[in-house]
C-alpha cells in the first residue's frame, strides 16, 4: 500500500456500515481520502478523532444525480488534484416482492445502485486518462449479484437485479480499459451487519429471518479493499467474494 500513500481516493457511501469504515482504513494507510454521501456532518463527526496518516474531506454528495457528482470530482480536481481510486460502495436495499413493490422502489435502487456507480466510475476514469496515473475502480457488489437468494423468508426485489448489473459493468469496464494502468475489482461480500439492512427491514418475519444469518462485519470488506488495492499493477483480481465462516451466502 506504501505507493498510494498521498494518493486521492473516493468512497461513495461513507457516513456509515462498510463505506464508513472502508474509508477508516485508507486514511489509515496515509490516503487523502474523499467521502460522498448526504450526511456530511455525520462524515465528519465519524471522522473528527480519526488520528492517521492520511486525511479526510467530507462532500456532500448524492451520487445517484448525475449533476451532484460532477459537482463534487470538479470540487476534489480544483482543490485536491486528480483522483486515483474510486470505492463505489454507496448502495441501497428493499424487502419485498417485485410483484408487490412500485417505480418509485424500483428507481430508488438502480439509480443509487447501478447509476450512482455509472456516473461516480466515469468521472474517475476521466481523470485518470488525463493523469496518465496508475488507477482502481473498486466495486462493492454482493454475492446476490451472482446467484439470487434462495431464501423463502426473505425476498430482495430488485436488489440482486441492480448487484448482478454491478457485475456486468465491472466486467465490461475491465475490458474497456485494457492498455491502460486502471484496474477494475468487484467485490462480493456475503450478508454484512450493517444500517442499511436495519433501516430497510420493513416487517418481524425478516427481522427473524435476518437474525439467523451469520454475517460480516463492515470492517472485514475494508481489509479486503486494502489488500485487493495493496496487490502489485500487473495483478488484476477481477472478483473477491468474502463470507463470513459457516454461512451459506
Amino acid at each position: 500500500m506504501e505507493r498510494w500513500g498521498g494518493k486521492i481516493a473516493v468512497v461513495t457511501g461513507a457516513s456509515a456500515g462498510i463505506g464508513l469504515a472502508i474509508a477508516k482504513s485508507l486514511v489509515g494507510e496515509g490516503m487523502i481520502v474523499v467521502g460522498l454521501a448526504r450526511r456530511k456532518a455525520k462524515m465528519e463527526s465519524e471522522m473528527k478523532a480519526l488520528k492517521e496518516k492520511g486525511t479526510f474531506h467530507a462532500f456532500e454528495c448524492d451520487v445517484s444525480k448525475q449533476d451532484d457528482v460532477i459537482k463534487a470530482f470538479d470540487w476534489i480536481k480544483k482543490n485536491l488534484g486528480m483522483v486515483n481510486v474510486l470505492v463505489n460502495n454507496a448502495g441501497v436495499t428493499a424487502f419485498g416482492k417485485i410483484i408487490d413493490s412500485d417505480k418509485e422502489t424500483w428507481e430508488k435502487l438502480f439509480g443509487l445502485n447501478v447509476m450512482g456507480l455509472l456516473y461516480c466510475s466515469q468521472q474517475a476514469v476521466k481523470m485518470l486518462k488525463e493523469s496518465g496515473e496508475e488507477g482502481h475502480l473498486i466495486n462493492i457488489n454482493s454475492v446476490v449479484g451472482h446467484k439470487v437468494l434462495n431464501n423463502p423468508g426473505i425476498y430482495l426485489n430488485v436488489y440482486s437485479a441492480t448487484k448482478y448489473a454491478v457485475t456486468s459493468i465491472t466486467e465490461t469496464l475491465e475490458m474497456e480499459l485494457i492498455g491502460t494502468k486502471i484496474r477494475t475489482t468487484s467485490i462480493s461480500p456475503g450478508y454484512v451487519h450493517t444500517d442499511i439492512i436495519k433501516a430497510a427491514i420493513n416487517s418481524p418475519s425478516i427481522e427473524e429471518e435476518i437474525s439467523k444469518m451469520i454475517g460480516l462485519e463492515a470492517e472485514d470488506i475494508a481489509n479486503s479493499t486494502v489488500y485487493v488495492l495493496g496487490t502489485p499493477l500487473r495483478v488484476q483480481v477481477t472478483e473477491l467474494t468474502i463470507k463470513a465462516l459457516g454461512s451459506r451466502g
